[in-house]
């Protein structure tokens, strides 16, 4: 079967799902279900996109298909900022109440990081990007024993809040930070365009790219801004989703056998819409929502990343 072919197969499945979502159980209560729902629907999407669309990214610079973007501690400072909120201002607090306040300092600190993570450690030509990720584990792993430390502090009932960040949520997105996250990530996107061109070159590892041309440092610094703005503006809308990028992106190289990274893209998005999509229906429909699509996610993803370790074992 022809990748075009594939691409279609998965466009009418997330088509289907989304459907199924927006028309099951309605009743009649038309008027007040169809907007709530389709909101959601938006949510899903643009979230689904920009973890697909970054994870892609990343994985293609660090030539390594078992990384994600959140390697670079990005979810785990987005759980420290809401808790840095709550403890210095209390969960009544306008910042922390306001969606899209807290929408633009989430993603406003984590890109900040980003690139002040990226200036201290490009600062010098030829620095190794795995040197990279090793200091975003670091952090995300300070980043983590600090929110533990100060969640321990705050009120009980406060903490029951930060909780609720803890997982990824989509039923209280607004309509305004939806409105901010897509300007966001329409900016990002033509930003990128220009270095689509770069991809398929640069899977094939730094020495390739730059006997073929490429100018691999600034190259790779401009899209690993993309990938730390793409997954900071998915963060902040909906909350983390650790192993969503990792399951899709390989679930999309396996399905697609190609290094074109114009159906990687498209496929990857696809398929994570319909992860999303799909494992929504579940929550709703299926547990009535006594569980979060976060967690359903995770298993699945962590269950597939344990996989992918013992694969890769068996290859050496």
């Amino acid at each position: 079967m022809s990748d075009k072919k594939k691409l279609l197969i998965l466009s009418a499945v997330a088509v289907l799902l989304i459907v199924a979502f927006m028309f099951t159980g309605l009743g009649n209560n038309w008027d007040y279900a169809l907007p709530k729902r389709g909101l959601k629907i938006f949510a899903i999407v643009l979230t689904g996109a920009a973890i697909a669309f970054s994870t892609l990214i990343f994985q293609t610079i660090t030539n390594n298909r078992i990384l994600t973007p959140s390697i670079l501690g990005l979810d785990s400072l987005y759980m420290l900022i809401q808790t840095i909120l709550i403890f210095a201002f209390g969960s009544t607090d306008l910042t922390w109440m306001n969606k899209q306040l807290n929408f633009v300092i989430s993603v406003v600190l984590m890109v900040f990081f980003a690139g002040i993570l990226y200036k201290i450690l490009f600062k010098r030509e030829g620095e190794n990007i795995y040197f990279l990720l090793l200091i975003g584990l670091i952090f995300g792993t300070f980043f983590q024993s600090f929110t533990s430390f100060m969640q321990v502090l705050i009120d009980p009932n406060e903490f029951q809040i930060i909780q609720d960040r803890m997982f990824a949520s989509f039923n209280n997105v607004q309509t305004d930070v939806l409105i901010l996250a897509v300007i966001v990530l329409v900016l990002v996107t033509l930003y990128f365009i220009r270095f689509m061109k770069y991809l398929d070159v640069l899977s094939l590892g730094k020495e390739h790219a730059v006997n073929l041309g490429v100018d691999y440092d600034y190259t790779v610094k401009r899209l690993l801004i993309v990938v730390a703005i793409l997954i900071s503006v998915a963060t902040a809308l909906v909350g983390p989703i650790t192993f969503l990028g990792l399951l899709v992106v390989n679930v999309a190289y396996e399905m697609f056998r190609t290094y074109k990274h114009s159906y990687l893209l498209a496929g990857s998005i696809l398929i994570s819409i319909v992860a999303l999509v799909g494992g929504q229906l579940i929550v709703e429909r299926v547990f009535t929502f006594s569980t979060t699509l976060s967690v359903i996610i995770n298993f699945v993803g962590g269950v597939y990343f344990i996989y992918l370790l013992l694969k890769e074992n068996k290859k050496w």
